[in-house]
């Protein structure tokens, strides 16, 4: 296993798209058993996946947002998010995810932490991240870090009716250290 002295939190760019696909892939069929119906999950297409992030990367905004956690086997994990509101000054973090084998090392939080910075760069005050509600793992990862548990939302798609929790850092700085 890779320690976390030996991963990085990158830029990521259109290069990466491939990477970030399978590490995609990967944590959701690590991460949704019991929680999304398995024949989406096995339906998951990593080239269909690197295209999306393909297109998403070539075309990102200037509020845009995407991290990459490598290590010296190969990308293990990321974070996207982006400006949602500027005139509010409110950022949204949409996924964070990485490999079962790099998750408990404190990498989850380095790349929270980069994330959130990153967007505090840009102006950010306050943060957002949307969490499948039945993903208890994540939301205490969430409410660890300091994220207070502020709304819920029905979802569609993923193969079925779920329901998110939107965990809500009102001042950045609480994980930006400033």
């Amino acid at each position: 296993m890779e320690r976390l002295a030996e991963t990085l939190i990158i830029p990521a760019g259109p290069g990466d798209a491939v990477d970030l696909a399978e590490v995609h892939v990967r944590a959701w069929r690590e991460t949704y058993p019991g929680h999304l119906p398995a024949a989406y999950l096995a339906k998951m297409s990593i080239p269909a996946h690197a295209r999306r992030w393909r297109h998403q990367l070539m075309r990102a905004g200037p509020g845009d947002v995407v991290l990459a956690a490598e290590g010296p086997s190969g990308l293990v994990g990321y974070a996207a998010g982006a400006m949602t509101s500027k005139t509010q000054n409110e950022a949204e973090i949409f996924t964070l995810y990485l490999l079962r084998s790099h998750q408990k090392i404190g990498l989850g939080r380095r790349l929270m932490e980069a994330t959130a910075r990153a967007l505090a760069a840009q102006g950010a005050k306050s943060l957002r991240v949307w969490v499948l509600s039945s993903n208890d793992a994540a939301r205490r990862f969430y409410g660890h870090l300091g994220g207070v548990d502020a709304a819920e939302r029905p979802v569609r798609g993923w193969g079925g009716d779920l329901m998110e929790t939107a965990y809500h850092w009102r001042d950045i700085g609480a994980l930006t250290g400033r």
